[in-house]
């Protein structure tokens, strides 16, 4: 109830609305520095427009117009000389940065320093950490217009922020400027940072920026959404942070970082596909599937050789006995094999899937021998990882650019994948006549046809065999076609035979 009472009251009232205010603009502006890499401009603008609030000081004295003007002027002049720096002077991006707004804030101090010599009190520790429960009227109607001004920019200029942010080669060829978004945006942040001084104070200010942003990026990939999702994080932390202040009778902007902190912790412990809690479960699932897929490949391996017992089964694997069961029971379920306490066989389901894990072993092999120049003794460690990866799709490629090897580098034969054709180029005979099928086993085998010029529904004839290729006519053109290629490839037979 005393909660209640108290944000009734008029200089709550106005804290709350200032802090909700600034919470929502700062979060969504921060999705563009953070996507930019301008984390540190955004700390720079914070501490270098202190001397823009000690000039106007000295001009028109407590004026919150001129606490503007004076301001976003420094932050404008900051941004100019970091970016002229940047692009025309040998320093790094990040050095730049803090040689400005250094010299920036020091030159602030000494502004400061020196009024207070003449018996005037400017009182720095309100602009570092802000006074949200002394926000005024003014104040109010000031962070309300630049909230607009920088929300209804976003909105209009939403297509030319996004390419130049993502794309900015893109954006030139499309006539966008660059630079020009560069010192728009760079305009719109000191903007924010001047109107958040109240509130957060200049150093919290950069906290406002990027926490909500960041913890955005970690729930979402579109930026629509990383926008709205910004927004409302930086409204609760604004929100929840001033209602803390209020409880525990703290300082409202740091309450609102702590918060806004807490957010970014929440979602980097709990985030779809970011979080580290779904990661630590996908690891675990994906060393699972590679466990499953291993003792089906090695007892499919062990049936053949007739030495399979779950005892030899589960020393080669270094499985428990109780995971060896369950893994077991899972391949059962699936319907990869049968099992009972003292036999294992093994579906049709089950050998094609063994034997796919074991082509992709042996291809990948291959592939690092011929096409990386490693030796034989380096390659089985790196392919025992892969070939749990590695799509068929992928292997289709590598198959293809390999030239359909049918052995390995150690002599084992690779075999083939299953589904090829039932009636292939290799299976006709001499002087036959045949159409290429349209639908070929892969798409990897059509690439290789059109390398040939072999177009679906081509019509050909067998002119001869040998040394391990064949040689049709098509169109009166001779294509020489390798048999390891032709024993995949899909035709449709003409029943007839020309002599």
């Amino acid at each position: 109830m005393e909660l209640l009472e108290t944000l009734q009251q008029p200089w709550a009232f106005r804290a709350l609305l200032a802090s909700s205010m600034v919470g929502l603009m700062c979060g969504v502006l921060g999705c563009f520095i953070v996507l930019r890499n301008m984390a540190m401009i955004g700390d720079a603008l914070s501490h270098a427009i202190l001397p823009g609030v000690v000039v106007a000081f000295m001009l028109v004295g407590y004026s919150t117009i001129g606490f503007f003007v004076g301001s976003v002027t420094a932050g404008l002049l900051t941004a100019f000389v970091i970016t002229w720096i940047q692009q025309n002077v040998k320093t790094k991006n990040d050095a730049a940065i803090g040689i400005v707004f250094t010299a920036m804030f020091s030159l602030g101090v000494i502004g400061i320093s020196s009024i207070s010599r003449t018996g005037v009190h400017l009182d720095l520790k309100d602009f570092l950490f802000g006074n949200v429960l002394g926000v005024k009227d003014e104040d109010l109607y000031l962070t309300g217009g630049v909230m607009v001004y920088v929300l209804v920019s976003i909105v209009a200029f939403y297509r030319y922020l996004f390419v130049s942010t993502f794309q900015p080669v893109i954006a030139e060829t499309m006539g966008i400027s660059v630079n020009k978004m560069h010192y728009f945006l760079m305009l719109m942040l000191s903007f924010a940072v001047v109107a958040s001084l109240g509130t957060v104070g200049v150093i919290l200010v950069v906290a406002m920026l990027i926490t909500p942003a960041s913890t955005a990026l970690l729930l979402t990939d579109r930026l629509k959404w990383v926008l709205f999702l910004a927004g409302i994080v930086g409204l609760l932390s604004a929100i929840i942070g001033l209602i803390v202040s209020i409880l525990f009778d703290t300082t409202p902007g740091p309450a609102m970082a702590i918060v806004a902190t807490a957010f970014y912790g929440l979602a980097a412990l709990f985030a779809p596909k970011k979080g580290l809690v779904f990661k630590y479960f996908q690891k675990r699932e994906s060393q699972r599937k590679v466990q499953l897929e291993d003792v089906l490949k090695w007892g499919l391996r062990m049936k053949t050789k007739g030495n399979l017992s779950l005892a030899g089964l589960q020393k080669h694997l270094d499985l428990s006995s109780r995971a060896l069961k369950k893994h077991l029971n899972t391949l059962k379920g699936q319907g990869y094999l049968t099992y009972n306490s003292s036999t294992i066989d093994f579906t049709e389901k089950g050998k094609g899937e063994a034997m796919r894990l074991v082509r992709a072993h042996r291809l990948w092999e291959t592939y690092l021998v011929n096409e990386m120049g490693l030796s034989a003794e380096q390659i089985h460690e790196d392919a025992e990882k892969q070939e749990h990866l590695l799509t068929q799709e992928i292997l289709d490629e590598v198959d293809a650019a390999l030239g359909f090897p049918e052995q390995d580098p150690h002599g084992s034969p690779i075999p083939v994948r299953r589904g090829l054709p039932d009636f292939s180029l290799a299976n006709l005979k001499i002087n036959q006549f045949a159409k290429i099928a349209l639908q070929q086993s892969s798409d990897a085998i059509e690439a290789k046809l059109w390398e040939l010029g072999l177009v679906p529904n081509a019509a050909f004839k067998v002119e001869s065999r040998t040394n391990g290729t064949i040689e049709i006519l098509v169109d009166d053109k001779r294509v020489v076609v390798p048999e390891v290629l032709a024993r995949r490839v899909n035709v449709k037979e003409e029943l007839r035979i020309k002599n």
